[in-house]
């Protein structure tokens, strides 16, 4: 499910690694790969929000909201200047 907003740019590593990400799926496996704090409240509302987002039940735009909120949590880096 894309996103109708622009895509988001995350800094997921320190070694400066961004990722571009277009949609919920994208968005969803980075948040079940190598998360920098998966025990976060925002990663916990963060993960069901794509989920919901994936199966048609919630707007994808919630998800990516929610995803951008983790983001900050775990000190990411996240382009969404037009969001």
């Amino acid at each position: 499910m894309y996103w109708s907003s622009k895509p988001l740019s995350v800094a997921t590593a320190i070694s400066g690694d961004i990722r571009n990400l277009m949609n919920t799926r994208q968005a969803f496996d980075l948040l079940n790969g190598h998360w920098r704090s998966e025990r976060s409240d925002k990663h916990r509302s963060a993960k069901p929000a794509c989920r919901q987002a994936l199966n048609g039940s919630v707007p994808a735009d919630v998800a990516r909201n929610a995803f951008i909120d983790a983001a900050r949590e775990a000190h990411m880096l996240v382009d969404c200047a037009n969001q």
